[in-house]
Order: structure tokens, then sequence, then C-alpha cells
């Protein structure tokens, strides 16, 4: 028996699942349109797209396919195309699970006589979009359709992710990143909450209430990795501008001793590199000595480090000038951001850097990623 409550935060209050049958005469198949009196339905313009009101936190999101006489096959995303599934074959009745984070861009009022804001301040490109909304919007690509799915709130250990564009969720396929690859390499226990975006430096995470945001709901147990550099490098934007020898460690430090006074832990992650080859076929460095100074505050500070800016070089120049341009955006024309086959191959590199590190730094995080996690 498929059911559902009026959508809203209350609809939560006793752990109870929203459920939804997709089965002709189905209560979500009786709404082929989102509707947001009921709370639920279809987005427009893309084969399966399905979006569910609920208010701010972790979901647990269950799947279920019908056998099919045909093997069919599914690619499932979560809010801005963040991958939870990277292939279902669907040719027996199956059930996949996973967990989702939902957030809003607002923040708790100020007590009196505080000075702050009560909202992040997004870009226009941001507002609307499903990583700042009030649904769990599940995406599907591929021939295989859910018979049904489950929805139940759940308190779990959530990774976070700061960062810039090279991390966030990029919105239109086939551009990618590493942070949107991640979740698909953790097992259904853990989520990943991106609040990585485009653009942004240590500075300006901090000026547009993003840090604020994201240690508004950080709690012990949990963990922040956080890269930043490609653009608090760039000296031509003077108001986010931080020098690596010195404001740029700061800067870092100053995340890490936020993220520790909540109990949880800290990750450095140093910068991809920009796909830039000299004629024997080598990188050139284009980032400075930000990588280093990443390096320095994490050895200084004993921070786990991913040393994304090796594994990228290395990368680059296995595949060589011509084949690394697959790696990138626009069909190779964009030297720094990533295709989707791009960012999962550096996903991969920043779930083995987990597996390497320091385990009394990252505090059994290594636990929660699934055993079909990349291994090298």
């Amino acid at each position: 028996m498929f059911g559902w409550p009026l959508l809203c935060a209350s609809a939560f209050a006793d752990q109870t699942p929203l459920t939804f049958d997709f089965a002709p005469g189905g209560n979500a198949a009786a709404h082929p349109s989102y509707d947001p009196g009921l709370g639920f339905g279809f987005e427009p313009g893309v084969p399966w797209k399905f979006s569910v009101h609920v208010p701010e936190g972790n979901f647990r999101v269950v799947l279920k396919f019908s056998a099919s006489r045909k093997r069919a096959h599914a690619r499932v995303l979560a809010e801005q195309r963040r991958l939870m599934i990277e292939d279902l074959t669907v040719d027996k009745a199956v059930e996949r699970s996973f967990i989702v984070n939902v957030r809003t861009a607002d923040l708790a009022p100020l007590p009196a006589n505080a000075t702050g804001g009560t909202k992040v301040a997004l870009k226009p490109r941001e507002i609307g979009s499903s990583t700042w909304d009030d649904r769990l919007t599940l995406e599907i690509a591929g021939d295989a359709i859910p018979s049904s799915l489950r929805i139940t709130p759940v308190d779990l250990p959530t990774l976070y992710l700061a960062g810039d564009s090279t991390v966030t969720d990029q919105g239109v396929a086939p551009n990618a990143s590493w942070g949107q690859m991640l979740p698909r390499y953790f097992a259904a226990d853990i989520a990943v909450a991106n609040h990585a975006e485009s653009g942004e430096t240590l500075k300006s995470f901090v000026t547009e209430l993003r840090l604020d945001k994201l240690l508004s709901t950080l709690k012990g147990g949990d963990w922040v990795m956080i890269q930043f550099g490609h653009n608090d490098q760039k000296v031509q934007w003077p108001q986010t501008y931080a020098e690596a020898a010195t404001t740029y460690r700061s800067w870092l430090r100053t995340y890490i001793a936020e993220v520790r006074r909540r109990g949880a832990t800290p990750i450095l992650v140093t910068s991809p590199e920009r796909r830039n080859f000299d004629e024997a076929g080598h990188i050139v460095p284009s980032l400075g000595e930000y990588p280093d100074a990443v390096r320095a505050v994490a050895r200084e500070e004993h921070v786990a480090l991913v040393d994304l800016n090796s594994s990228s070089v290395r990368y680059y120049e296995t595949l060589g000038p011509e084949r690394a341009l697959s790696a990138f955006a626009d069909e190779g024309r964009d030297k720094t951001h990533h295709s989707e086959v791009g960012a999962a191959a550096l996903a991969g590199f920043v779930v083995e850097g987990l597996r390497t590190a320091d385990h009394s730094l990252t505090a059994g995080l290594e636990n929660h990623l699934s055993d079909s996690a990349y291994r090298k």
C-alpha cells in the first residue's frame, strides 16, 4: 500500500518514510508534473526527473526496480547531478539505497543586536537550482525506470566539501567535478554535502556566508574536505586574493580551527593542476606556491592531506597531450574544468588519498568507503 502525507517538515516528525509508486495508477504516476500543493512530481525537460519537497537534512533513498524482460541500465543522479549510482544493470527485481543531503540557503535568525546575515549570498546561476531548493531531486539516465521510491530522514555522519569550481556540483553535462562524483564511492551509511561553488576563494566562502552555512549543521564526528587555490591566486581579484606564503595559510588555519571547534575533522586537498603541457609532454605548473602551502599547513596542523595536485599531474602526463583532452570540459578546450571522465578519475584519486592517509587523522572515514570504491 503506497501513500503520502502532505509533504512538509512535519511529515517526517515520526520518521515515517514517504513512499511513491510509479506503476500505472500509483500515487506518483498520477501526477506527471511537480505539484507544489502536494509537494512532489516530475520535473519537465528530461526523461525521468522526480522531486519531493523535504526539509533540510540527510535522507536515505531506496529505489526499487522491477524485473525486466530485457537487460536495462540506470545511472542515478541526485540534486544537481551528484552521482549516486554509476551503472545499475536491471534484468531482475533489484533495490538500491543511498544517502542524499538537502539544504536551502537560509540560516538561523540572528539574536538581538547581532550582526551578520540570515541567508547565503547565492550567485544568480544558483538561484532556483537543485542545490539550494527545498526539494530532494532524483534523475535517472538510461532505460531502467524504478517501480517505487522510499525516502526516510536519517541522522548519519556527513562528509562536507568546501571548494571552488573543480569541486562543485556542475549543472550541465558533460561537465563535472570530482566533488559531485564522490558520493558514488561511499556506502549508504554516510552523506556527502557538497558546498563548493564556482569562483569561490577562502575569503569569499566566508563573506558569502557559505562557511557559516556549512558550520551550522556540522557536528562532532563529521569531516570537512577543504580545497581552494585556483581563484585565491588571482591578484587581479584584489578583494579575495590571498598570498600563498602568508594570508592563504592563515585562512586555511582559520577553517581548520572552526571545524575542530565543533568536534569534526578537517582534511586538506591540494588543487588539481591545469592542463598545460610543455614540448616534452610534461605539465607546466600553474598554481605557484599554493600546493606547497597546503602541504605545509597540513604538516604543521597535523591535518590529513589528499595531494590531488600531484595525482592530477601524474594522470594528465600518463594520458599525454592528446588523450588528456577527453578528461576536460568543452571537448578539451577548457584547461581547468573537467568532463565526467576526468572528474571520475580525480574522485578516484581522492578516494585513494583517503585510503592511504594517516588513519589517526582521517578518524575512520575510510570505513565508509564502498567495497567497489576505486583502489590503485
